[in-house]
């Protein structure tokens, strides 16, 4: 049996398909894609940018659902607050995060590039779009880009360009409410230049870098800059699904002729799956890393083989595997592994996200200090303690102790901690010397916010025996 290598020509992987011979830009005008997957695209891009652009303006409890201000090191996801203190949580979910990548890479190819990424959807299903609208197909945008200046193409460009450069700006604005808040939005929004310069020139940064991926960078930002892209080709095996032509079922290819019997396979080389590609490859070369597993080479050559009457699949979602042995897809032993460490890392994340609390509170005897002999045969322990406060609202801690009879004493003022801050603070513990029975008890000291118990906290005091 015909390996793929054997049966296509590879010279292709030695270029990159929107970069001619003599290193100008190849410009890549797809034509207009349609059939059931481009469908389906389109209503889960419809969710998505819905997703995107209406979670600013949710709030729980007057706090954004979804904020990721890394500049103030303030995280809200799902209204749960993180701040540094849950690093842990974070780099475990970053690990999961990466080997999700992997396992999900090893599985389905980039099919995450082709329907979940902001960049494709963007690109292919908003602005490509109205691409379509404004300057037509892909011939007559050819046809308008060869012509001189005129009116028509004046007018076309200036109205395509106009629409995206507000359309950037609102992308814009979209990414810094999770940044900032929206209501640090509205206040750059609604504030001069001169009162909020930070704001104002970060809003036209992004706004004129979106403007120039969308506009003339294009698909050159998942060739060149994505390193999702470059990854793919250490993540993919043969058994990994992918949008595969069968050439096993194609070759050799050649225009039908009427009335004609011929040996040659189901490809009628109409160059229809190389017409839609956004990215200008041809797909019957083998997986390249500049696919994207959009599919629109899938609705292209499926409406051919209807034509034809012939069966569907000759461009499918397949692994080489099962292109070249005709068998179904299956799980390998790396996608087992991969799996296996998955599970056990969300499990732990897991547990942690189970276990965290609104408040976390430590106290620990201050180091160095043994104990100190207080008036009327007393004897205290001094303690640090902080108390991190992960909610939306200001708490007032009491403390009690439990397990021995004893006074506690703050120093300083009433521990009152701020919304989303963390206090410090010392007390004293004061004991009655008769009160002890060893020279190391335990204690528990209760953490009480209006009354509601919050934490016990397990210590210890120190002091000395009182003689009989």
């Amino acid at each position: 049996m015909m390996n793929e290598e054997e049966t296509l020509d590879q010279s292709f992987r030695d270029t990159i398909g929107t970069i001619k011979k003599d290193g100008k830009r190849n410009w890549v005008f797809p034509k207009r894609p349609s059939g059931w997957y481009y469908n389906a695209r389109t209503w889960v891009s419809v969710f998505l940018l819905a997703f995107l652009f209406g979670m600013p303006f949710i709030e729980l409890n007057g706090q954004p659902f979804l904020l990721f201000n890394v500049f103030e090191r303030k995280f809200i996801i799902f209204g749960l607050f993180f701040g540094p203190y849950d690093f842990h949580i974070f780099l475990l979910s970053f690990i999961a995060l990466v080997i999700f990548v992997i396992l999900f890479t090893a599985i389905y190819g980039r099919v995450f590039c082709g329907w979940v990424c902001p960049q494709t959807i963007f690109m292919e299903l908003v602005f490509r779009k109205i691409e379509y609208l404004i300057d037509g197909d892909f011939r007559d945008q050819k046809k308008l880009k060869a012509s001189p200046w005129n009116g028509k193409k004046i007018f076309k460009r200036g109205l395509k360009y106009s629409i995206f450069l507000v359309i950037s700006y609102l992308i814009a604005h979209t990414f810094m409410a999770y940044l900032v808040g929206l209501d640090e939005v509205r206040e750059i929004v609604s504030s001069s230049p001169s009162e909020r310069p930070g704001g104002f020139i970060a809003m036209n940064v992004f706004t004129m870098l979106f403007f120039f991926v969308f506009s003339w960078f294009r698909e050159q930002a998942c060739l060149i800059v994505c390193p999702y892209g470059r990854l793919q080709g250490v993540l993919l095996d043969q058994n990994s699904l992918a949008v595969t032509y069968d050439f096993i079922r194609g070759e050799p290819r050649g225009k039908l002729k009427k009335d004609i019997v011929q040996d040659k396979g189901d490809c009628v080389d109409c160059h229809l799956c190389v017409d839609v590609c956004p990215t200008g490859i041809d797909i019957r070369n083998g997986i390249q890393m500049e696919c994207v597993n959009c599919t629109a080479c899938i609705d292209a050559c499926d409406d051919v083989m209807v034509k034809i009457k012939k069966p569907k699949g000759l461009i499918r979602l397949d692994s080489l595997s099962g292109i070249q042995t005709g068998k179904r897809f299956s799980f390998s032993f790396r996608v087992g592994v991969y799996t296996t460490i998955l599970v056990i890392l969300v499990s732990i994340i897991s547990i942690l996200l189970a276990n965290r609390t609104d408040v976390e509170v430590n106290i620990l005897r201050t180091p160095g200090m043994l104990y100190q002999v207080q008036p009327n045969n007393k004897i205290s322990n001094l303690y640090n303690f902080h108390v991190i406060n992960k909610t939306f609202h200001d708490m007032n801690i009491e403390l009690k102790v439990k397990g021995i009879k004893g006074e506690i004493k703050i120093l300083g003022k009433k521990p009152e901690v701020k919304e989303l801050e963390v206090y410090e603070g010392r007390f004293m513990l004061i004991v009655d010397e008769k009160d002890l029975v060893q020279v190391n008890s335990k204690v528990d000291i209760i953490v009480l916010e209006d009354g509601k118990e919050l934490q016990t906290i397990k210590t210890s005091f120190l002091g000395k025996v009182a003689e009989e």
